[in-house]
């Protein structure tokens, strides 16, 4: 969707027309969601917080105004709802319920250790740290460019381009090209 396409929608959704919204939707559903399944790494938690990433925006419509691009925009809102929703769910209660089931947590020096069989991508992408998977899940499933995800995180492209290649170098190391 172009720049002039995106404000289109927005100006639509502002004089109260839902269909700038479901174009939007359409557009944007799977990349929104891919980047806040690579922040929460849960299914149904990203379902949830995708579709309030909607609601959001359709809310916030009215006193948008856009100067710089949509996308990066949009990723950024994205990026920061997944973030509140695991500072609000903390990490640390999961740990407990798995203890409590019985099941070790994997500390990421163990990783190394673990024994390398069939792993699927997702428990693949499950031994990168946050910020790892977070640039890859970008870069790969969102086809983002370095400089989309350096704006989108505010952090500097050295840095994006750092966790990108040792991401990568962890992924190769389990077998993943």
């Amino acid at each position: 969707m172009t720049q002039e396409a995106f404000a289109d929608c927005i100006n639509r959704i502002k004089n109260k027309d839902r269909s700038g919204l479901k174009d939007i939707y359409d557009e944007y559903l799977g990349y929104i969601y891919t980047i806040i399944y690579g922040i929460v790494n849960q299914k149904e938690n990203a379902e949830d917080v995708t579709q309030e990433f909607f609601v959001k925006l359709y809310n916030m419509a009215e006193n948008m105004e856009l100067k710089d691009s949509h996308k990066t925009f949009l990723a950024t809102i994205a990026r920061n709802m997944a973030i509140d929703f695991v500072r609000k769910n903390s990490r640390s209660v999961m740990v407990d319920d798995f203890v409590e089931q019985g099941i070790e947590p994997v500390s990421e020096d163990k990783v190394e250790d673990k024994v390398i069989g069939d792993m699927t991508v997702t428990e693949a992408l499950a031994t990168l740290s946050d910020n790892e998977r977070i640039v890859v899940s970008m870069k790969i499933l969102s086809d983002m460019t370095f400089n989309e995800i350096s704006d989108a995180l505010k952090i500097p492209m050295g840095t994006v381009t750092w966790r990108y290649r040792e991401a990568i170098k962890k992924l190769r190391r389990l077998g993943y090209e």
